[in-house]
């Protein structure tokens, strides 16, 4: 398995067990095991224009070779489903990255996807607990807009994003067809979204190439 998570396409780091990089870091990305692409085919996109729009803003980048990458469960064979909502397996898993969080205060939990976001929620004791067909893309989408405009820099916030994008356009937390304009539209947006915050709060985070 693959992991991109810095400025050049290229750069992949190997997944030792389940993650890579630096707990300190400010940047957590949080990822469903079964999903991994979500590195090269969302997050990747929109990295891309957060380090443009700050490179034109405040004329620096993002270091990113210790963002934090973490798969929400160890076992693809836990992710929940529709039989097997939220087992004894996921709990534990919860408890476990509730005491990572509470141990290294990260800044941002960037997660992909309805599972991996639930996953956070329960994490930090969210009500009411949704089941696996509530987060489709319109309520992803509201989730992000609200927690970039509710983002406080001296506490964890959580960043949703949509999964995946696949050749065809659609996205898979729904059956909406999007167009390849409104795809890209979809990275230009959060992407510039993420940065615009980034950038009011550029001298409480630790998160600058030197």
């Amino acid at each position: 398995m693959g992991l991109v998570v810095g400025l050049a396409r290229d750069k992949y780091l190997p997944l030792v067990n389940r993650d890579s990089g630096n707990k300190t870091y400010p940047i957590w990305l949080l990822i469903n095991p079964k999903y991994p692409t979500v590195l090269n085919n969302i997050w990747r996109h929109v990295l891309d224009e957060i380090q443009d729009k700050v490179y034109r803003e405040i004329h620096s980048r993002i270091d990113t070779k210790d963002i934090y990458v973490r798969s929400v469960v160890s076992d693809c064979g836990i992710v929940p489903n529709t039989l097997n909502w939220w087992g004894s397996e996921v709990t534990l898993e919860i408890k476990l990255l509730r005491e990572i969080v509470l141990e290294y205060h990260p800044k941002l939990l960037v997660t992909f996807g309805g599972f991996p976001y639930e996953f956070v929620r329960r994490v930090f004791e969210s009500k009411p607990q949704k089941g696996p067909k509530y987060w489709n893309v319109d309520i992803i989408r509201d989730e992000f807009e609200n927690s970039i405009n509710n983002f406080e820099v001296n506490k964890t916030n959580v960043i949703p994003l949509l999964r995946k994008v696949n050749s065809s356009n659609r996205l898979v937390e729904t059956s909406d067809s999007y167009s390849r304009n409104e795809t890209e539209h979809y990275f230009h947006f959060v992407g510039t979204k993420i940065s615009e915050m980034l950038i009011k709060n550029k001298d409480s985070l630790s998160i600058w190439l030197k």
